[in-house]
């Protein structure tokens, strides 16, 4: 059984395999930032480390969805 996952698409994101515009959402699991193309299924990874580590510079803030 798989669990629920809360998705929210990002606006405006091109998917880096298919070069699908709006297609990509992000979700948590198990503490792991993850960004899939609905289109293609190309996934990404970051741990929370990563997003902290890339929020840097000019930044305003990152957003953590619950």
């Amino acid at each position: 059984m798989e669990t629920r996952r809360k998705k929210r698409f990002i606006a405006g994101a091109v998917c880096p395999r298919c070069n699908a515009m709006d297609t990509m959402m992000l979700y948590m699991e198990h503490g792991v930032e993850k960004v899939e193309c609905v289109g293609c299924g190309h996934t990404q990874s970051q741990t929370d480390d990563q997003v902290r580590q890339a929020g840097g510079g000019e930044v305003i803030g990152v957003f953590k969805p619950e």
